[in-house]
């Protein structure tokens, strides 16, 4: 009875390694058609938004793993989003300088390069604050808010008034950061010109690895013990106290995470647009990246990554078409997407999709009851390890 139970066990975790194995298989095979194909099916243009909205995507995973897995609304991610883009624009302002101050500057009396810009100069240094910059700042916020136990709306609430704080603070300082205009008209990137066409395809590629790199980690993340307690946490906070844990340092570790993963996402968007301004950091911006993981499918991967294309390219496409109308079609898909397929396209496809496929081929049902659990092959391995 024993050898059946080990054997059983270890059929199980072949069957995950395998499964794992294909996933790796069609995440390199997707990575690879994007990066080989697409430039030749798709304009320069649509190659452009293709680039815009993956690096959107990363974004999109962070705030999954917010709000998806550990059940915390954040309104306040594109304050991480833009600074990411910040950091490594700043270097961008400077990269073509020796000693002189960038363009804006000048026009509104600045003599001398502010001290916290002179960092900037380096590449390195760059690279680094747009990871640790916005996940410092988050693990700041999420201590001070988890440890008094501040969740729900008012952790929704709390984010939002944080968007209007940096807004505010970027937008009123024109010396320092440009104000509304932001920063832009960047030129060179270590030695290459930013603007150049086979230089715009290496930041796609990057954009492109990048984003694999932040799926394989968020799957790696939720796949574990960790993504376990971050769904225990969503669903029942109080048991998992109960239970002898404490949420408060898996939930500040999530959300700087999340936040690094919209500074990345912050960073790359800003290469491939060329611009970062503080309305990344307006509250309708935050709500879209929601709009985008709520369309694609909450606790799945996947379906942030689809929602923020989905939402991005129709968006596009519908703005084109229907220049004045279109914010009526972003409405509606968000509202049928609420009432008709609450977890998402890619949740309906999962758990409803499937069923209404095979209806259509003439077969059964699968029945989700209680006869099922009698055949799950882990019911079965737990209640034999119980008996002995």
């Amino acid at each position: 009875m024993i050898l059946d139970a080990v054997l059983e066990v270890k059929g199980m975790k072949q069957q995950r390694k395998r499964l794992l194995l294909m996933e790796v298989g069609v995440t390199i095979a997707i990575a690879l058609l994007l990066i080989f194909v697409m430039p030749a099916v798709l304009t320069g243009f649509r190659l452009s938004l293709l680039a815009r909205f993956l690096a959107l995507a990363i974004a999109a995973l962070g705030i999954d793993l917010i709000w998806g897995y550990t059940g915390m609304l954040s309104l306040g991610h594109g304050v991480f989003f833009a600074l990411g883009g910040y950091a490594l624009a700043m270097h961008l302002q400077l990269a073509p300088l020796k000693n002189g101050l960038p363009e804006f500057m000048s026009l509104f009396g600045i003599t001398e390069l502010p001290w916290f810009w002179q960092p900037f100069y380096s590449f390195g240094f760059a690279a680094a604050a747009v990871v640790i910059i916005p996940a410092l700042l988050a693990a700041i916020l999420g201590y001070l808010v988890f440890r008094n136990r501040i969740r729900g709306v008012y952790f929704s609430i709390l984010t939002q008034a944080a968007t209007i704080v940096f807004f505010n603070f970027f937008n009123g300082q024109q010396g320092f950061f440009n104000g509304t205009n932001g920063l832009t008209n960047f030129k060179t990137l270590l030695g290459a010109s930013v603007s150049n066409s086979q230089t715009q395809f290496v930041f796609y590629t990057l954009t492109v690895l990048f984003l694999a790199a932040a799926y394989a980690l968020c799957r790696w993340l939720t796949s574990d013990r960790f993504g376990r307690v971050l769904i225990a946490i969503r669903d029942d906070e109080s048991r998992m106290r109960f239970s002898g844990y404490d949420p408060t340092g898996f939930k500040v570790v999530v959300f700087a995470i999340s936040a690094a993963l919209a500074g990345i996402g912050g960073a790359l968007f800003t290469l491939q647009s060329g611009l970062i301004s503080p309305k990344a950091m307006d509250i309708a911006f935050s709500i879209e990246m929601v709009i985008w993981v709520a369309v694609g499918g909450r606790a799945s991967l996947i379906g942030a990554i689809f929602g923020a294309l989905l939402v991005n390219f129709a968006k596009s496409l519908l703005s084109e078409k229907f220049p004045g109308i279109w914010v009526f079609f972003q409405g509606a898909l968000f509202l049928i997407v609420v009432t008709v397929l609450p977890d998402g396209v890619v949740g309906w496809l999962r758990y409803q999709g499937f069923q209404h496929l095979l209806t259509l081929l003439g077969r059964n049902k699968q029945v989700a009851t209680y006869p099922s659990l009698e055949e799950d092959p882990e019911v079965q391995h737990e209640r034999e390890n119980i008996r002995n």
